[in-house]
């Protein structure tokens, strides 16, 4: 239990790097210029350097966490959106969302619960 906590944790904070370095790339290339332009793109390419570098530590099998890691990534990306640039996901979206949540957990966890199951 304490191992798929630990997974959590590392992809939360794999996620909100990622999304946040996105979020700075698209402010830097889209709102700035100068040396501010390349002080946010640095940033943001720190950030990206932390995403991956925390995604690949999660004790998963890499196939495993790819599916949890797009789940939390659809999650994440909403919050980042919402606190950035003041987007609201509509219905579409969230349908979308569900998708995407689920077929994550079921690439991580499917195997687990047929296992279960038997």
């Amino acid at each position: 239990m304490i191992r798929y906590l630990i997974v959590v944790g590392l992809l939360i904070l794999a996620t909100t790097l990622e999304t946040t370095g996105d979020a700075f790339m698209r402010i830097g290339i889209y709102d700035r210029s100068g040396l501010d332009r390349v002080s946010v793109l640095g940033l943001g390419a720190i950030l990206l350097f932390g995403y991956g570098f925390f995604l690949n530590l999660a004790p998963l099998p890499f196939e495993r966490v790819v599916g949890l890691y797009i789940a939390t990534l659809f999650i994440v990306w909403q919050v980042v959106s919402y606190f950035t640039f003041k987007t609201i996901p509509n219905l579409t979206i969230i349908a979308g969302g569900i998708l995407i949540v689920a077929g994550g957990l079921l690439v991580s966890f499917g195997d687990a619960a047929a296992e279960i199951s038997q």
